[in-house]
């Protein structure tokens, strides 16, 4: 084995444990330190793998902003030291349904589906237009409806975060 699938095989296992961790665990700032870690990782892939603009939008985006916001939204809401509420039995097995559910959807679907190896003209790294326009294509290979998907996501998840938070305030 090379140094690099080594590499990656440890990296791998840092992204999961943490990722465990972060779902798994009761602390709320445990959690988010623990995605914070796993997102560093994932990162850490990306960059094993020569893809130095993905690595760093992975550091911008997910940990510089998304890990930052859940860890001032914890603190703004004084909740740090604070553990998760217990789940119901009924609603952790529930939980675990819906999430293999997923998870085989989404084993069945990469399985049922027919990449086509992609053949490129240029040779070296692609500039930083390119790649932009790359991302906002709408064309069939373009990725303008996922990255309009995960902004929607974004968006629900600060909206969540606020209406918790003034939740709690309301009931104090």
């Amino acid at each position: 084995m090379s140094g690099s699938v080594i590499l990656f095989y440890i990296l791998s296992a840092i992204v999961l444990v943490f990722a465990a961790i972060s779902v798994l665990s009761r602390k709320i700032f445990r959690a988010a330190i623990c995605l914070l870690t796993s997102l560093v990782g994932i990162a850490g892939i990306y960059l094993l793998w020569d893809m130095d603009f993905i690595a760093a939008i992975q550091i911008i985006i997910y940990v510089g902003g998304i890990v930052v916001l859940i860890i001032f939204s914890i603190f703004l809401t004084h909740r740090a030291s604070e553990n998760l509420p217990k789940q119901l039995i009924s609603k952790r097995i529930r939980s675990m349904l819906i999430a293999l559910t997923g998870f085989l959807f989404t084993v069945w679907v990469i399985l049922g589906a027919q990449f086509v190896p992609i053949v490129t003209t240029t040779s070296g790294s692609l500039s930083i237009k390119e790649i932009g326009v790359e991302i906002l294509n709408y064309s069939k290979n373009g990725y303008l409806l996922p990255f309009e998907a995960i902004s929607f996501l974004l968006l629900a998840a600060l909206v969540g975060s606020i209406v918790i938070a003034i939740k709690h305030k309301n009931i104090k």
